[in-house]
């Protein structure tokens, strides 16, 4: 993924929120928390959120800011948030989100990566459940982590 975007840093496991709109909250002020956006981004997911839901799937949502909202992004960033009891997400049930700061292009590593992890049943289990971080990184940033996946 580039090496940067996703860092142990930007990870939490065992999570709890009562709403999308909560998780997307969570995973905004994290964003903001390791320095890649403005609060004003977080404002901004909750807009695209509103318009087009960010679920994709396999209990994953990738929420993130409109086009618009590029300007408060200080760099491109993704962090990983983990609800082992799930979220209601309009009706489809997530267990992780993968909140995305990206101005161009250097979200779609991640994106192509989660594809792949997504397709198989054991990985994208191990994202949804872990209790450890660094399974986290070593899935979405074998590069970086070294790990072999």
């Amino acid at each position: 993924m580039g090496g940067t975007l996703l860092t142990m840093e930007a990870v939490r496991v065992g999570l709890r929120a009562a709403s999308r709109s909560e998780a997307v909250q969570q995973a905004g002020e994290l964003l903001v928390q390791i320095g890649a956006v403005e609060a004003e981004y977080v404002d901004a997911m909750h807009e695209r959120e509103a318009s087009l839901s960010s679920f994709v799937g396999e209990g994953f949502a990738l929420p993130h800011g409109t086009d618009v909202s590029r300007k408060f992004i200080k760099r491109p960033a993704v962090a990983f948030l983990q609800y082992p009891e799930g979220i209601d997400w309009e009706g489809e049930h997530v267990r992780a989100c993968i909140a995305i700061a990206a101005r161009s292009d250097e979200h779609t590593e991640v994106m192509a990566r989660l594809a792949q992890i997504l397709l198989d049943g054991e990985k994208a289990e191990l994202l949804r459940s872990t209790a450890d971080p660094q399974d986290v990184v070593d899935l979405l940033e074998p590069e970086k982590s070294g790990a072999e996946n």
